[in-house]
């Protein structure tokens, strides 16, 4: 599952305008709560954060769980979560997250965030490569 999230990230790939200076604070907090969700292996709650795409493609909040436990586990169980940039490509809004995992690994994610009716929503993660590692 967390390849076809990542297919969407890069099928969303083109070039990115430049970081908007001061995030968006309703992005931010949709992050923050999702991810104090997971601390509390509160996964209804968490599931409540994903977008209308991600809740049909996983089906269940106990489906979307064993994919993050499996894929994401620095999202599971955050140590220190920091946000960096927020940026635009290819007209859709990516918010960059430095997460510390609770071995005190660092890991940067991309989130990709849409606005609706309900507030920002998640629609998708994906992990990014570490500096100076390839491919």
């Amino acid at each position: 599952m967390r390849s076809v999230v990542l297919a969407m990230a890069i099928a969303m790939m083109a070039p990115a305008l430049p970081a908007q200076e001061a995030g968006n604070p309703g992005i931010e907090a949709t992050i923050n709560r999702q991810m104090e969700a997971f601390r509390a292996q509160d996964v209804g709650t968490a599931f409540g954060f994903a977008s209308p795409a991600i809740k049909r493609l996983f089906g269940s909040a106990e489906n979307f769980g064993q994919m993050v436990r499996q894929g994401y586990p620095m999202v599971w169980d955050p140590g220190t979560v920091r946000m960096l940039e927020l940026r635009e490509v290819g007209g859709a809004l990516w918010q960059r997250v430095m997460v510390t995992d609770r071995a005190g690994a660092t890991h940067v994610l991309d989130y990709r965030m849409i606005e609706t009716p309900e507030g920002w929503q998640i629609d998708g993660v994906q992990i990014l490569p570490r500096a100076g590692v390839g491919a």
